[in-house]
């Protein structure tokens, strides 16, 4: 999945498949992870958070079912 980069102190990019519902984040530490079920809002949300840390704690993490992706 192509991911963007985004200016975030947690998040280094964001990438979405709207036809499957997958939302992949690399975190600055450069894990990435995968939430399943995100809807479109959820992702425009992250977007267009003035913090998109904090949206991600308090609106993705722990409400979507994730997985790492092991690192290449």
């Amino acid at each position: 999945m192509k991911r963007r980069p985004v200016e975030s102190s947690a998040l280094a990019s964001v990438g979405y498949d709207a036809a499957t519902g997958v939302l992949e984040i690399e975190f600055t530490s450069g894990e990435v992870y995968r939430y399943f079920a995100v809807p479109p809002s959820a992702h425009r949300g992250l977007l267009a958070a003035d913090s998109r840390g904090r949206f991600f704690r308090d609106c993705i993490r722990e409400r979507y079912p994730t997985e790492r992706v092991p690192r290449r």
